[in-house]
């Protein structure tokens, strides 16, 4: 008598997948604040010249520490 077991490594891939996925988001979003701190201390004048605009610069948020 022999018993056949298959195991199916899918739902532990998808797991992990959604989990660096999610991991990543949450990265580019931190790294998105830290470089809006930075952006938000320059000059009007120097945000206008390399395109940004400083009420949307603050509504996106921003963070001034690294962690």
């Amino acid at each position: 008598m022999t018993i056949a077991t298959t195991t199916s490594t899918r739902a532990g891939g998808a797991f992990v997948r959604r989990a660096f996925d999610r991991m990543i988001e949450a990265r580019t979003l931190q790294a998105r604040r830290y470089v809006n701190g930075y952006l938000l201390s320059l000059d009007d004048a120097t945000l206008a010249a390399h395109g940004y605009d400083r009420n949307e610069l603050e509504r996106e948020g921003a963070s001034t520490s690294a962690f």
